[in-house]
């Protein structure tokens, strides 16, 4: 699954790559590691304006939840959504049917088992340029303070043979959007043309290296340049596709 991602680049960089002119430029600047189970804001284009850049939580919230309590306990589980059965959860369906976004990134993180020991990754495109994932998103109204929670979920799909050697235990993926298509996923007319989107994405686009376990550091902060930078472990058989 999808728990931990990057967006590296300034908010300007974003607005020209995906067509957002009324992005506002001091909107956010470069994660280079955030970890859902933080919550944290994030960068996403919706269905409703995909004219900017908006800030969202990473961690859905659907409209039918009742409490704020309900909801902090809720959204632990929707950081991301199986894009197989999105249609059927009531978490999910209404979101993919007629609330879907982009969420931007120029990398992501995932762990590979080896010898009953988790070494991370960090997952990128070989373009080295930023792309979207496929996302959903809610807008959650707390009744009681009246205050309304922007929130989003990520896409996954089953992996391609990159990840497939690194996810190794649930070989699963994010959705990955083809460059230049990414506003058709926004305006997807059915549930045949929306599950045309959710596919692994061509492993031989696609790059990945080991790094230090600074990511999982407690110590140390971990949303710094160098938590992407490459790292080896001897003991560890190299990747192939």
């Amino acid at each position: 699954m999808c728990f931990h991602n990057a967006m590296s680049k300034k908010a300007l960089e974003a607005k020209n790559r995906f067509n957002a002119p009324q992005t506002q430029e001091s909107l956010f600047e470069p994660i280079f590691h955030a970890s859902a189970f933080t919550f944290p804001s994030w960068p996403i284009i919706t269905k409703e304006h995909p004219e900017r850049i908006e800030l969202s939580n990473w961690g859905l919230i659907p409209q039918w939840i009742k409490t704020k309590t309900e909801a902090a306990k809720f959204r632990m589980n929707t950081f991301n959504a199986v894009g197989e059965t999105a249609f059927e959860k009531p978490s999910f369906r209404h979101a993919i049917r007629y609330n879907r976004c982009l969420v931007l990134s120029t990398g992501f993180f995932e762990w590979r088992d080896y010898n009953k020991e988790k070494f991370p990754y960090f997952i990128s495109l070989k373009s080295n340029e930023m792309f979207a994932m496929a996302g959903i998103y809610e807008q959650w109204p707390d009744r009681e303070t009246g205050e309304l929670f922007h929130t989003f979920s990520i896409l996954t799909t089953s992996a391609n043979p990159l990840m497939a050697q690194i996810h190794n235990l649930k070989q699963r993926m994010p959705v990955i959007l083809p460059p230049g298509r990414e506003k058709d996923w926004l305006f997807a007319k059915d549930e045949v043309q929306i599950n045309s989107f959710l596919q692994p994405y061509p492993a031989e686009a696609m790059q990945a290296h080991t790094i230090s376990k600074l990511i999982t550091s407690r110590k140390e902060p971990s949303n710094v340049k160098e938590v992407q930078d490459y790292y080896e472990y001897p003991a560890l058989p190299a990747i192939s596709i």
